[in-house]
């Protein structure tokens, strides 16, 4: 009886193990003036830690910053775009401030882009409409 016993537990892990669900892929986006398209001075570096979990498409990130030339004014996920072109708002920050974190469900449409490297992180600022601090979504 305890074989048979041992045998159920067995099983029964093994079950739990299968259904069990998916990891979040950690991504992340170091940000700097540097990547701005087109780059400017700015002094400003950043960084944003991003969970991105498959199965719900759930997006979610840490982002922290330091030395802009002005107070944040927005802050977004852009895409698709690779590094060296621009592209829409995919995503809001919100806040903008520093440190920030969130979370938003993505479509299969933005999923894919962001899993093919073709999503960034974009800080605005008052001097840098554009964006003065930009980061390249990698795994």
């Amino acid at each position: 009886m305890s074989i048979a016993k041992t045998m159920l537990a067995t099983l029964a892990l093994g079950t739990v193990a299968i259904s069990a669900p998916a990891f979040a892929d950690k991504m992340k986006a170091t940000l700097n003036a540097a990547s701005e398209v087109p780059p400017n001075a700015s002094p400003a570096t950043g960084t944003a830690d991003i969970d991105f979990d498959p199965a719900t498409k759930k997006l979610s990130w840490k982002m922290t910053y330091s030395g802009l030339t002005g107070p944040a004014t927005m802050a977004h996920f852009h895409g698709p775009a690779e590094p060296g072109k621009n592209a829409g708002v995919a995503v809001p920050i919100a806040p903008a401030s520093s440190p920030s974190e969130g979370s938003a469900t993505l479509t299969d449409a933005q999923a894919a882009d962001l899993v093919a490297g073709k999503y960034y992180v974009n800080v605005h600022t008052e001097a840098n409409k554009g964006g003065e601090i930009r980061g390249q979504v990698t795994k």
